[in-house]
């Protein structure tokens, strides 16, 4: 009940905040720009609203403090740090929005800045967990039901690497209307079936809120989008899901849900270095990923539907996956 809860919560706030914040949005100019290396046809989207990732991080923070009060009270405060971990590069990502709003650039924070940012996060959150018992040194390998256990210096290397991998990968992906949002649905889902099954309720929370959320600003995401999620929300989405997969100790669920984050980032990381190897020569039409099949003819909802439902099954396999994780309440 407390997960439906927190849906609903989420899906409401976020819908109705999209209402106030899209018009103010457009009023303090605060418009996408458009980096003119992208497709052609992307420039008619210049000086659409961004930062809209802030309707539904507020939709899943009040759903968290509302719904997800008797786990608080209870001292069940994982959902509060998956919560606070992914605000924390939210807020990064707003830096970055903001400054490129002020300067009217597609250009913020540096890579090394956001960098170093995301990386005292990682390491922060990796602690946090673990001193509160989230967390194990054991790696859980998905659908062999074995785990290993490592050096728990080496697993804060993995864990760090894994976290500021999947959130600029997830970033990567939000390049068309409505991708990161769609493709992040049915992870936020899966770990919504994972918390639910083994009975980590408060998880469970915040898996139904991020789902609320994002159900909601799909509604002016999706394509003709009326606002972008901006840095703000797509920094935010892979704190979200990282926490998740760490909080329920089962970070290498990433690679079968994360499947299409991982596929944009290597198509990106593949395009610059065989463009560098071959002195201009390209594997993809245009990277990352969704600029490929765009540059082949894929319409905008097309990609959506492709990939999302690439990540529905996905997802549905990882769930089987990893099951027996734990035993079940």
């Amino acid at each position: 009940m407390r997960m439906m809860i927190g849906f609903i919560i989420a899906f409401l706030v976020s819908w109705a905040l999209g209402k106030v914040l899209i018009p103010w949005l457009v009023a303090l100019k605060a418009g996408q720009t458009i980096k003119e290396i992208g497709p052609k046809w992307h420039m008619s989207k210049q000086g659409t609203p961004t930062m809209g990732g802030l309707m539904f991080i507020a939709g899943i923070l009040l759903a968290v403090l509302t719904a997800g009060l008797p786990d608080l009270r209870a001292g069940r405060l994982g959902a509060l740090f998956v919560c606070l971990f992914a605000l924390v590069f939210g807020a990064i990502g707003f830096f970055d929005d903001y400054m490129k709003v002020r300067h009217h650039k597609n250009e913020g924070l540096t890579a090394a800045q956001k960098f170093l940012l995301q990386l005292a996060a990682a390491i922060a959150f990796t602690v946090l967990l673990r001193s509160w018992g989230y967390l194990s040194a054991d790696l859980y390998l998905p659908f062999f039901n074995l785990t290993f256990q490592i050096p728990w210096p080496v697993y804060m290397i993995f864990a760090a690497f894994v976290i500021v991998g999947t959130v600029n990968s997830v970033n990567l992906t939000d390049g068309v209307d409505g991708l990161a949002t769609g493709v992040t649905m049915p992870v936020a889902l899966f770990f919504l079936a994972v918390a639910a099954y083994w009975g980590h309720g408060e998880l469970g929370v915040f898996s139904a809120a991020l789902f609320g959320g994002l159900c909601a600003f799909l509604i002016y995401n999706f394509h003709p989008a009326k606002v972008f999620m901006g840095d703000t929300g797509s920094l935010f989405l892979g704190g979200a899901v990282c926490g998740l997969a760490f909080g329920l100790d089962i970070p290498l669920a990433l690679i079968p849900v994360g499947i299409i984050y991982i596929a944009e980032a290597l198509s990106d990381i593949i395009q610059v270095a065989y463009f560098k190897a071959t002195h201009g020569k390209r594997i993809f039409r245009m990277a990352p990923l969704h600029h490929h099949f765009e540059m082949g003819g894929w319409s905008e909802e097309k990609l959506f539907l492709v990939f999302t439902g690439i990540t529905v099954f996905t997802c549905i396999l990882a769930f089987w996956g990893v099951m027996d994780r734990f035993p079940t309440l």
